[in-house]
Parts: C-alpha cells; structure tokens; sequence
C-alpha cells in the first residue's frame, strides 16, 4: 500500500507539471502546433531512460523507482493527448503539421531517451 501511495503521489506532481508546461508553452510558443505535448513527451522519455538505468545501476529501492517511472512520468507524458492533437490537426486540414508532430515526437523521443541513457552513464557508470 505504501508504494501505491508513492506512485499515486509522483503521479500528482507529474499531471501538475504537464499543466504548468502546457500553460507556459502555449502563452510562449502559441497554440498552432502541440509544443506542450510534445516538450512533456521528449521531457519523459528522457527521464524515464536516465532514472531507470541510475535505479538499477545504483539499485533504487522498487517503490522509488515505482514512483518516478510510474507516478511521475505516468502523470507528465501524455500520449493520448499527443494522439487526439494528431489527429485533431489532421481533421482540421493541416495534414503537414500533424505529420511535424508525429515526426518530431517520435524521432525526438528516441532521442531524449539516448540522451538520458548516455546521461544516466556518465552520471553512474556502466
């Protein structure tokens, strides 16, 4: 019970921090194209890489590592959003944005989670 309450709890922080970004990205950046969404995505797969290879590496106790990955990240990543706004762009006739977005989640969330696995080695090793 105390890790559901953990993950729960990680979830928590990771929704607010989706929101907040959300907010931050369409006051900055405009509402024309799913910056939010897509800065979450790239922000989760890097975490996500990077805190499972130090919680292995460093062997994090299965609850922490539970509450990040699963509470955190689970609540801070958006996919089904990231799907509705694709298709949702592609309903409303901007076909090329809709596939920039697809394009640059997907590729730039391999990436983000390269970037976090190579940051993850230099931080611990291995």
């Amino acid at each position: 019970m105390e890790r559901f309450f953990w993950i729960c709890l990680g979830g928590a922080a990771g929704t607010g921090t989706r929101y907040l970004v959300a907010v931050w990205a369409a006051q900055r950046l405009g509402g024309a194209f799913p910056y939010g969404t897509l800065i979450v995505n790239l922000i989760g797969c890097f975490i996500i890489a990077s805190a499972m290879h130090i919680s292995l590496t460093l062997a994090w106790s299965p609850t922490v590592r539970a509450a990040i990955t699963i509470g955190f990240v689970g609540g801070l990543t958006t996919y089904s959003s990231f799907n509705y706004e694709t298709m949702r762009l592609m309903q409303e006739g901007a076909p090329v944005t809709a596939l920039a977005n697809l394009s640059a989640t997907l590729l730039g969330g391999v990436l983000a989670g390269w970037a976090g696995l190579m940051t993850a080695r230099a931080i611990v090793g291995h």
